[in-house]
């Protein structure tokens, strides 16, 4: 399922509430390890989250899906309602008379389709009903959509006569009046009036990619929906990618049918040639495409993001170079020869693309965020690119904006200067001297987060750290006071405080003379006077951070520790966390030697502090690039790791794809030696204790080729390992019956075996 919440306009899921186990919660038993036995794949407790609201452009009304019921609740029909942030007053925006496909039958949208997504128009008069959902890649992208005027109760089914269930991104224009979408990689528009529609690209094909994008942008940029419509509603620009020349990866399907099936698709290795991407513009009626004749070689640098300028036809361009140095801003207007680089960015390791560009005064000044004095900081930068005047202003990094409302002048935004395992509300001027003030209770020690309005009037405020369960609030602003509870999780809370189990402790560690951040969980039983074995959960690379004081949430780990393991997580250099641009970008050219580095001298120092960690009985495991990091500590530092459990990894570095693997390493041709030391199978002839290696084949991102290559060398090393395969199962290894269970009780098993549990 895709992020439904990051679409424009108003969108609502209407499946929306969580279904929480009171029946679940009802199992009560005295024996802590047998209720952590029974729910070791699932949450320790069942709290009642809140559902992630979606926010009405008003600023003062939020949506939902409730469910009318008559008086015997026999009959529960769905409509989509709007509530006042102040007082919980209700408004029903789409009555469930209309939300029939049939109305002969009486047959409701969601029985006979599932609605993923519903999008108001601007004027909230129509709205566009995402059904029949089919997922690309990772997201449900793919589907129908069906358009219901809210005045007439009138539903209409769009691009009838193309492919069933091939309509992507569909949107309305500025008036409403056309919707377009993308099928099969075409662009279409569709007029609501007369309800026809047209191509208005032709050339689409299994190697011209319009309106969408290839596997690489989609994985590494986020980039999916690729087409814009312009202020005035008269044009559409889009982007295109020329997929031919790009290394094309099969994966072989052995397992549904008696003889293999291949899938192949386009996906540039690190070093090879990319996609060929540009961005033009056409008028919605039709006609011939015009191209923006931006510099540079269309397969060695990257158009990853593009926006109209608010209420213009002016479009916004960034431009990355292929080992993303530099992230250019390009400006252009439809029908205008006025092509302009009015700004840059750049950093001797990598740029990150800016994903939430905002215009004020007038489209006077944009918002960018960028580590040019070293933190990530916003700034607000004037529309010729000329002045540039620093937001936000400390020793700190801005972890990500959650708001901002030019009538009252303020941008907020998540930062913790002290402690980076923790997050916090602060506010800034968007026209002052760069000082922040903190908005968060500084009472509450651990993470916030917030889904504001957009008028930041109110936000639906989460609170949660490794000892409580998540407290959620709906808060006034600008005081930040809490005007009711959106849900009352002490029953959670009081359950999780009797099981009696040792939450995550939060320690510092020493790698040479620079400390880390580290949590470890303890055994529910543990004794101090004893030496226990040691899970380290590590990741490590760039993408993520593990070391958050944030509620757990899944009760593996406690579920581990109460088998007699110590389980511990420890955030090395290179990883995202908010401790400056030092921390993070020093490992450039070097992704997996600083990691493996840090996680060996930690567990040492840990170990030195803490006398029941058993030196002898060390073990590591994570996924992705967590996998890729055990196997570096593994090969690298034998004598420390003994056991090891790497899921769904990179073997060498070669074979992952170039955007992800040139942003931290520049390219093989250009790093060789790098590519090298950071590559695990470089030195997998050091190989002493016990491996599992588990992977998919039929992960599309990290191939399973990797797997194969790494056995291969291990062989040839005359090394002995394990290793467990997951037929057609993706990067994920979720897919098809039994695979949740089968492979947390293969790793439960192994570490069983090879890492003997319990204190000593």
């Amino acid at each position: 399922m895709r992020n439904l919440w990051n679409l424009p306009k108003v969108v609502v899921l209407l499946s929306i509430f969580m279904i929480c186990g009171e029946e679940a919660m009802a199992q009560q038993t005295t024996d802590t390890a047998e209720i952590l036995r029974m729910r070791r794949l699932g949450p320790i407790v069942y709290p009642n989250y809140a559902p992630h609201l979606e926010w009405m452009p008003d600023g003062e009304h939020y949506i939902r899906m409730e469910w009318n019921c008559d008086e015997d609740k026999k009959q529960c029909l769905p409509e989509v309602v709007a509530f006042s942030a102040k007082d919980e007053s209700q408004t029903v925006l789409i009555p469930s008379e209309q939300l029939l496909v049939d109305q002969e039958s009486g047959t409701y949208f969601y029985k006979q389709k599932p609605v993923d997504d519903l999008i108001f128009s601007e004027n909230q008069e129509k709205v566009l009903l995402f059904t029949d959902t089919k997922k690309v890649w990772r997201y449900n992208t793919r589907g129908e959509y069906w358009v219901l005027n809210r005045k007439n109760g009138e539903l209409h089914q769009l691009g009838k006569g193309l492919p069933e269930s091939s309509l992507m991104f569909a949107k309305f224009s500025p008036d409403a009046s056309k919707v377009a979408y993308v099928s099969k990689n075409n662009i279409y528009v569709e007029d609501l009036a007369t309800k026809t529609y047209k191509a208005i690209t032709t050339d689409g094909n299994d190697t011209i990619v319009n309106g969408t994008f290839d596997w690489v942008y989609e994985e590494e940029f986020s980039c999916r929906d690729g087409f814009r419509w312009s202020g005035d509603g008269k044009y559409i620009a889009y982007w295109q990618s020329n997929t031919s020349g790009t290394g094309w990866f099969d994966i072989i399907n052995n397992v549904d049918s008696i003889y293999p099936t291949i899938q192949r698709f386009p996906y540039p290795k690190a070093g090879t040639t990319n996609s060929a991407v540009k961005i033009g513009y056409v008028s919605a009626e039709g006609g011939e495409t015009t191209w923006l004749p931006i510099p540079g070689d269309e397969r060695n640098n990257y158009l990853p993001r593009m926006e109209f300028v608010p209420g213009t036809n002016q479009l916004f361009i960034q431009q990355m170079d292929r080992p993303q140095h530099t992230d250019k801003v390009w400006t252009a207007t439809i029908g205008q020869n006025d092509l302009k680089n009015i700004f840059e960015d750049s950093d001797e390791a990598w740029v990150d693309t800016n994903d939430k560009v905002q215009w004020l005064r007038g489209n006077k000044y944009f918002t960018w965020m960028s580590e040019r004095d070293g933190w990530r900081h916003l700034y607000r930068v004037s529309a010729d690119g000329k002045q540039m005047s620093l937001i936000t202003k400390g020793n700190f990094d801005v972890i990500r904006q959650v708001g901002l409302n030019e009538k009252s002048g303020y941008v907020y935004f998540i930062a913790s200067p002290d402690n980076a395992t923790q997050r916090y509300l602060y506010r800034a001027k968007l026209f002052g001297n760069g000082s922040c003030e903190l908005v968060s209770d500084i009472n509450q020690k651990g993470q916030h987060s917030y889904n504001m309005s957009p008028t930041c009037t109110w936000a639906v405020h989460t609170f949660s750290n490794a000892r409580t369960v998540p407290q959620v609030e709906m808060q006034s602003f600008p005081s930040g006071k809490t005007v009711r509870k959106m849900q009352d999780n002490s029953r959670a809370q009081k359950e999780f405080d009797e099981l009696g189990v040792h939450p995550k402790e939060f320690v510092k560690v020493k790698s040479g003379d620079l400390m880390l951040d580290a949590w470890m969980i303890k055994p529910y039983n543990f004794d101090a006077s004893k030496k226990y074995p040691v899970i380290i959960e590590v990741y490590g690379e760039p993408a993520s951070a593990t070391v958050q004081d944030v509620w757990l949430g899944s009760t593996w780990y406690q579920y581990m520790a109460s088998l007699g393991y110590i389980i511990v997580s420890i955030e090395n250099r290179g990883a995202a966390a908010p401790r400056g641009r030092e921390w993070r970008k020093c490992i450039y050219g070097e992704v997996g030697t600083f990691a493996s580095e840090d996680q060996a001298n930690g567990i040492l120092d840990l170990a030195r502090q803490f006398p029941f960690i058993d030196t002898d009985r060390i073990g590591i495991t994570g996924w992705s690039g967590g996998g890729s990091q055990t196997l570096n500590c593994m090969f690298r530092y034998p004598k420390i790791f003994k056991t090891g459990i790497a899921i769904a990894f990179v073997a060498d570095q070669r074979l992952y794809d170039t955007i992800y693997q040139e942003r931290y390493m520049n390219t093989p041709q250009n790093n060789p030696e790098g590519y090298e030391k950071g590559s695990p199978i470089t030195y997998a002839e050091n190989l002493e204790g016990n491996l599992l290696l588990i992977h998919g084949t039929g992960d599309d991102n990290v191939h399973y080729q990797n797997c194969e290559m790494l056995i291969n060398k291990l062989i040839e090393e005359e090394k002995i390992f394990y290793q467990v395969s997951y037929p057609m199962r993706t990067h994920s290894i979720s897919e098809r019956e039994g695979t949740d269970e089968h492979l947390w009780k293969t790793i439960e098993n192994f570490w069983l075996k090879f890492l003997p549990a319990g204190g000593k």
